[in-house]
């Protein structure tokens, strides 16, 4: 037994496939998917279609606990098993396809229709072949019709209402099931271990990564430490983390469906807020900014499920806060560029000394904790005040006379 309680995507699939190569090998006499997803990608749940329909060992389909579902591609998987089962108080079905550009916007009605059609011919063919009700999966896909277990029970899509699996197994026990491939087989499974095969710590810890609003919180993290790191060179851990987190915000983007568009949005927004501690633009620049943040986090994602998305609640805050912070740290940089040289010889210029000899076009002043051979274009008394004005050749300064406000 496995359980699977999130979206459908590679990590989901390598799960699930996995699972079935390991009940193959210890030759089990029943694998059980606990099940609740609100859907996912198709490409992964094509992939376990695949593998489920080439099992050796029976395959079953369990939406639980109480309040779980099988949606959209959930409803798929079901529906391709050798038995679905669902416990009391679960739904399925809503598997109308979703079809989005890269660009995230909806694709035209001509290959929408090309989805939609390709969708209920794949759900066709799979309930016929399992010897369930072809016209309300269909309904499923084309009108995204949506049952509960007792519905779903009685349309013939379910093979059984279970309390729990202890209920499902002794239900089954002893009873003939037909395979994809038409064989009929005996399940036997009376006072057999059930054993649970939890998923590895490296797919906990990308399932982790691949929720949307870590993803998101992995991104800009990234984008604030590089941009701080190459603003301050020989920072280190700023870099160090920003890097970590920005490679596993794209290994996460790999998983979800990332809308480059959304990208690009982002990248633009950091381009302006650059620009406005450059550029006077009394906070046009800074507002588009902000705008430009908001929408391509929000269109970052590219998935109609909820699931899938960073949430608004996390968009908002979080892309005011980066927007806000980054500004503030690009005003720093260039505060501290535009800062007048306060060490070496540069930084000489300006600073106030004493006339140690009288100078007499040329004599020597202390200033900066040091005595220099200073030239004047007046006469400058001994002791009297006097002001470093550029650097000359052979270590000596200009100075000119300023007067002391008693």
């Amino acid at each position: 037994m496995i359980n699977v309680d999130a979206p459908i995507h590679p990590i989901t699939s390598e799960y699930i496939r996995q699972a079935i190569d390991r009940a193959e090998r210890e030759k089990a006499n029943l694998l059980i998917i606990q099940l609740n997803t609100p859907g996912g990608l198709e490409s992964s749940m094509r992939e376990i279609i695949s593998r489920l329909l080439s099992s050796k060992v029976p395959v079953a389909t369990y939406v639980s606990p109480s309040g779980a579902r099988a949606a959209s591609a959930g409803f798929f998987i079901g529906i391709a098993s050798d038995l679905f089962i669902m416990a009391p108080g679960t739904n399925t079905g809503a598997a109308h396809p979703v079809g989005i550009s890269i660009t995230g916007q909806q694709i035209d009605k001509t290959m929408e229709e090309k989805i939609l059609q390709d969708s209920i011919s794949y759900i066709k063919t799979i309930a016929e072949k399992r010897g369930r009700n072809v016209k309300a999966a269909e309904a499923a896909v084309r009108l995204s019709a949506s049952y509960t277990e007792k519905e779903a029970f009685e349309n013939k899509l379910i093979d059984y209402i279970a309390r729990d699996v202890n209920d499902l197994l002794n239900y089954f026990d002893g009873q003939k099931i037909k395979r994809f491939d038409g064989e009929e087989i005996l399940l036997s499974l009376k006072e057999k271990p059930l054993v649970f095969l939890p998923m590895s710590r490296r797919q906990k810890f990308l399932i982790t990564i691949s929720n949307p609003n870590l993803a998101y919180l992995l991104l800009m993290l990234g984008l604030l430490g590089l941009y701080f790191e190459f603003s301050n060179p020989g920072a280190i851990l700023p870099g160090v983390l920003g890097g970590i987190s920005l490679l596993l915000a794209i290994f996460a983007f790999q998983i979800l469906p990332i809308n480059y568009v959304g990208l690009l949005l982002i990248l633009l927004a950091i381009a302006l807020l650059i620009l406005e501690v450059k550029v006077h633009s009394y906070g046009v620049l800074t507002v588009g900014g902000i705008i430009a943040m908001i929408i391509g986090s929000m269109m970052l994602v590219n998935s109609p499920l909820p699931e899938l998305r960073p949430s608004f609640q996390i968009i908002l805050p979080v892309a005011i806060s980066f927007s806000l912070i980054f500004v503030f740290l690009v005003y720093l940089v260039v505060k501290a560029h535009m800062r007048r040289a306060i060490t070496g010889p540069e930084g000489l210029i300006g600073e106030i000394g004493t006339a140690q000899t009288d100078l007499n076009l040329t004599g020597k002043v202390f200033v900066h904790g040091e005595i220099w051979n200073a030239e004047a274009d007046e006469f400058i008394p001994k002791g009297a005040k006097v002001q470093v004005e550029a650097l000359l050749e052979g270590l000596k300064i200009k100075v000119k006379k300023v007067q002391v406000n008693r």
